[in-house]
């Protein structure tokens, strides 16, 4: 799991997905097109965030110019044979529905806006997400090792300077994070659970109506635990895993994910696309577990506070997000925009060198923890400084370098592979 916050150098990184509906297409890129919807629900996400009118031509064709662009990308990183881990894609997946969740202010939201239920959304997410990981890899493959000189620095702030401004406040915080754990006991009994459906199941009962009855995916549940057809990396591993190995007709045996335990059934297979059903059992960690956690977490805010360690030593020692363990809970230095509401909450009401009582965070749809977290340092505002934001200046150097950079192979792309539009 990587809770921490960043700024990714990609700067289309927004993900978005084409509805399976016929469509109207708007280009070609290599083997790759791009829809009418796609283009559409792109340019509602770009307007919704930047306050702009979505009908606007203009914002349409800088739009449909950057879907090129990155179409353009992903070829290139196919040739390339660049990969990304099933890992890799299930934490952007949980990012992004976190974005979303915020852009859009609740769960409901989202789902009206893309006119699909949350678990719909997450299954095409992940299949974009595959794809701009895949370009950040590149990118990355390409930029990452672009260095700057201390007179590149200077340039860069000799001539933005007057358009940086003044640097807001910044924050310097680290976190010890715990996630509620259910017991074997617990785990036990809804793995109990799930295998005495399967039984019946295998006794003659219909799959759908199981699945109606049983089921704890409320997006699935009242179609009988429909999935529709669904393309590869689109699921879970373990999931993926049990169903591509079915013949159709055949049920699974109980598989389990991060989200609960399942049963798949296999109704149709065409090559690398699968139409399955499914029945989820989720484990109800229960109230005790976070209890648990919470008082553990407020135990460990004690020691820190009466001198038995520091908040690096228990957070190397206790942290469970893997990201940040390492370096003592680290989640480096944020503009107070960049961060969320619920951190901002927390860090406003902190002084320099206190921690916070544990705090829930949620970082995907049924997926949450508690953390404490320690303010290391405030930086007041100020107006921009080669001496005091000097490693600030060079990050956006680096950056303006690197999209210079990128800028110039994007359009050696477009003059070495295909594309065309018909906007």
């Amino acid at each position: 799991m990587n809770l921490k916050y960043f700024v990714v150098f990609l700067l289309f990184s927004c993900s978005i997905f084409a509805q399976q509906v016929l469509d109207k297409i708007v280009a070609v890129v290599n083997n790759e097109i791009i829809t009418k919807s796609e283009l559409d629900f792109q340019t509602e996400y770009v307007a919704a965030q930047k306050k702009l009118n979505p009908d606007s031509p203009d914002l349409k064709k800088q739009i449909l110019n950057q879907l090129i662009d990155e179409k353009l990308a992903y070829a290139e990183a196919n040739i390339d044979s660049i990969t990304v881990t099933d890992d890799e894609v299930d934490q952007r997946v949980d990012y992004e529905i976190k974005s979303f969740e915020q852009q859009y202010g609740s769960v409901e939201n989202v789902e009206k806006v893309y006119n699909m239920s949350l678990e719909k959304i997450k299954r095409k997410l992940r299949s974009d997400v595959r794809e701009q990981l895949m370009i950040q890899k590149l990118q990355e493959k390409n930029f990452g090792d672009v260095q700057v000189t201390g007179k590149e620095v200077q340039d860069f702030y000799d001539r933005f300077k007057d358009s940086i401004g003044v640097i807001p406040e910044k924050v310097k915080i680290a976190h010890i994070f715990m996630s509620p754990k259910a017991t074997e006991s617990l785990k036990a009994k809804y793995r109990k659970k799930a295998e005495a459906i399967l039984d019946s199941i295998r006794h003659g009962a219909d799959f759908a109506e199981m699945a109606k009855k049983y089921s704890d995916d409320p997006a699935t549940a009242s179609k009988g635990g429909d999935l529709g057809f669904v393309k590869r990396g689109e699921f879970y591993p373990a999931f993926e895993a049990a169903a591509y190995a079915l013949q159709p007709g055949q049920v699974s045996n109980v598989v389990e994910t991060p989200a609960g335990f399942h049963i798949i059934k296999l109704i149709e297979k065409r090559g690398e696309t699968i139409h399955v059903r499914h029945i989820l059992i989720k484990i109800k960690k229960g109230q005790d577990a976070d209890i648990r956690t919470i008082e553990f977490l407020t135990d460990v805010r004690d020691s820190i506070i009466k001198g038995d360690g520091t908040f690096a030593d228990y957070a190397k020692k206790y942290s469970e997000d893997d990201a940040t363990k390492p370096f003592g809970g680290d989640l480096g230095t944020f503009y107070l925009s960049q961060l969320d509401k619920s951190m901002l909450d927390i860090v406003s009401n902190l002084k320099v060198g206190e921690i916070s009582f544990p705090k829930r965070i949620d970082y995907g749809q049924g997926n949450y923890g508690y953390h404490i977290v320690y303010l290391e340092k405030r930086i007041p505002q100020h107006k921009v400084s080669l001496k005091l934001d000097y490693n600030e200046l060079e990050k956006l150097t680096k950056n303006y370098k690197k999209q210079q950079l990128y800028n110039a192979w994007i359009n050696k792309l477009r003059k070495d592979i295909y594309f065309k539009e018909y906007l």
